[in-house]
């Protein structure tokens, strides 16, 4: 496993290895050891998995407030996303600041998102498979988003807003300046 620091430090890219004969492949996604000796100690609760069928599929901005945040590890199983991290920690200096990725079902790569992080993705294929792993049980009364659109947080999407597919829970998200909730 390699982990690579992105240009907000905190979240990082990580590529398992692959194990590739003439059957086909094999990867180790999450080793709790090897984890550890890299530095990143997390445990994790539960997995989710979502389906998108459409390419322009808007999920995000999402997070959970305290005390139910989460740390996320996205990978992509089939199909391919542009993922984002957005920075909700009112006093980290990259507070409101974002990276993003491309994630694929042909590369060995995924994405740590940290606590403290609002997350997103746009499908960039039909049929799209998103694993993520979190570290805290999802609770409904502490889910919160940020607009995914919102010209204050200056995301490039790949996709138009009249072209994004977005649930309307997603739509109505507040803009980052009328955020609550953020990480203190």
């Amino acid at each position: 496993m390699d982990v690579y620091p992105t240009a907000i430090p905190d979240v990082k890219l990580i590529r398992t290895k692959v194990f590739r004969d003439p059957r086909g492949w094999f990867s180790e996604t999450y080793n709790k050891q090897a984890w550890a000796r890299a530095g990143i100690e997390l445990e994790f609760v539960q997995d989710n998995h979502s389906f998108s069928m459409e390419k322009g599929v808007v999920r995000g901005l999402h997070f959970q407030a305290q005390p139910f945040g989460q740390d996320k590890l996205i990978r992509v199983v089939r199909g391919a996303v542009f993922d984002v991290a957005v920075d909700l920690r009112c006093r980290s200096p990259t507070f409101g600041q974002h990276v993003s990725v491309i994630l694929n079902a042909e590369e060995s790569k995924q994405l740590l998102v940290p606590l403290g992080f609002a997350h997103g993705f746009c499908t960039l294929e039909p049929n799209t498979e998103v694993i993520y792993k979190v570290t805290q049980y999802y609770s409904p009364s502490h889910e919160r988003g940020v607009l995914w659109n919102d010209s204050g947080v200056g995301i490039s999407w790949p996709v138009t807003e009249s072209g994004a597919l977005l649930s309307q829970k997603d739509r109505r998200l507040p803009r980052f300046a009328d955020g609550a909730d953020f990480f203190g």
